[in-house]
């Protein structure tokens, strides 16, 4: 059902059991999936992709115009994937020429308030608690969990199944599986809880747990540390993983313990 107090341009997309309801705004060139609640007074501005299922809150702000200065007007987007929550005054911005699309994937949990600067790539399975404050460039990987009022820098990147506690500060890029607080931030665990959660066996688990030792808790410099993992760890695909991440980060990784 589409309220008739609700603004929604003709040259919209609207899929099957949709409802909009009173004082919503849906610009042109808008594609809503089927199954969507679209709550009042959300604004979903041109050029955005909404996935089925999902639902956006009041006050929420979809796809509009980036902040970044050196964006020229290019043709750019901004994609929702399915089952995902949008809380309210949520504010996601669309991309530009870097990535040309700011994207959340699906079954993701937005909470009230956060912002995801342009070309922002969030996974599957992403929860961003209150206040989240994500910069531009920033991708984070699928099951990664991000407490309330935690601000990231452009740039960095986020591995799966990582936890971010709450009032971080996010200068570097945080590894996989890893738990990180303090300030500056720095690893303080293997996410075992969410882990066994998500149906991870005790025997990788602990894998995981012993590759960061070395990486973290033995004094090696980072570099040190993935040679001795790559000649001490089993070759399995979580060893790989965790490597080529930390490898692939130029920036650097959070600090040890």
């Amino acid at each position: 059902m589409i309220s008739p107090l609700a603004n929604v341009s003709p040259k919209a997309k609207i899929g099957k059991n949709v409802t909009i309801e009173a004082f919503a705004t849906v610009y042109e060139d808008v594609e809503i999936g089927d199954d969507c609640f679209i709550h009042p007074n959300a604004i979903i501005y041109p050029d955005t992709i909404i996935g089925s299922g999902c639902k956006i809150f009041p006050g929420a702000v979809i796809g509009i115009i980036n902040q970044d200065l050196k964006y020229k007007g290019e043709k750019s987007n901004t994609v929702i994937g399915k089952n995902t929550i949008i809380r309210e005054y949520a504010t996601i911005h669309k991309g530009t020429a870097d990535r040309m699309t700011t994207k959340v994937g699906d079954n993701c949990l937005i909470m009230c308030y956060t912002h995801l600067g342009h070309d922002c790539a969030i996974g599957n399975n992403v929860i961003i608690a209150n206040n989240g404050s994500l910069a531009g460039h920033i991708t984070v990987e699928d099951f990664v969990i991000i407490e309330g009022v935690v601000a990231a820098q452009q740039f960095v990147n986020i591995g799966a199944h990582s936890f971010i506690a709450g009032a971080s500060l996010v200068r570097k890029s945080v590894p996989p599986y890893c738990r990180v607080a303090r300030e500056p931030l720095q690893f303080i665990g293997v996410n075992t809880i969410g882990l066994a959660r998500r149906g991870f066996d005790k025997e990788l688990i602990k894998q995981i747990e012993d590759i960061y030792r070395i990486i973290f808790v033995r004094g090696h410099n980072v570099s040190n540390a993935l040679e001795i993992v790559e000649n001490e760890m089993p070759d399995t695909a979580v060893r790989k993983q965790i490597v080529d991440f930390i490898r692939n980060q130029k920036d650097g990784i959070i600090k040890g313990i």
